[in-house]
């Protein structure tokens, strides 16, 4: 395994560490509960982590299973032919995403750990099929034919880059409950006020990964 793959995606992971979910979902949980903030908050996180971390290691096993057949099939210019495609595409299209206001990050109607774990894995669903960065990363990591043992720590890893914006957020607020209410309230501020730029930038810096991985840059 180079380091040239680690680099790509560490890269989508640094992308997928500012998911407006993760952090305006922390963000509110640590304005509005009272108490049990560090239970409510790591349970929804985890919940988080876990949904994705499964959904990768099925994709990763199941696109295996599709793509190992018709390895003769494809050469690997082909492969990286298609990559460079996808990422021309999503490199163009992200200078046509049109902007418009968002409603914000999903809210939780009652603040119990159950609660948490629905959120968390009603979040998970809606969002999987805008995951751009993780399936890029996926798709990256089935192309190269890495080994289980080999994917699956970077699959873990990645998830937990994917929640430690959250987990700092917590761990701040733990440790400075006093003066991180105004710092809460303009991040929350800015993720409700936030547009569809969000997706325009990781929808450039997705497809610039692409093609740099397909050879064409």
């Amino acid at each position: 395994m180079s380091n040239e793959i680690l680099l790509l995606v560490g890269a989508l992971a640094l992308l997928d560490m500012f998911s407006p979910s993760i952090i305006g979902v922390t963000v509110y949980l640590l304005l509005v509960a009272k108490k049990h903030q560090l239970r409510l908050v790591l349970t929804y996180l985890i919940t988080v982590a876990l949904f994705y971390f499964s959904t990768g290691i099925f994709l990763m096993l199941g696109l295996d299973v599709i793509f190992d057949p018709l390895a003769n099939l494809l050469s690997s210019y082909s492969a990286r032919l298609t990559m460079t495609i996808v990422g021309g595409i999503l490199f163009i299209g992200s200078w046509l995403v049109p902007k418009k206001k968002t409603t914000g990050a999903p809210r939780p109607k009652t603040l119990h750990v159950s609660a948490m774990i629905a959120l968390g894995f009603t979040t998970s669903i809606l969002e999987v099929a805008t995951a751009l960065p993780y399936f890029a990363a996926i798709g990256i990591l089935t192309s190269h034919h890495l080994s289980f043992y080999e994917w699956l720590p970077i699959l873990a890893g990645y998830n937990l880059m994917m929640i430690t914006p959250g987990i700092i957020l917590l761990c701040f607020h733990l440790l400075f409950r006093r003066y991180m209410h105004q710092p809460l309230r303009k991040i929350q501020s800015l993720f409700d006020q936030s547009t569809s730029s969000a997706l325009s930038w990781i929808m450039f810096f997705v497809g610039l990964i692409l093609l740099i991985n397909g050879g064409m840059i």
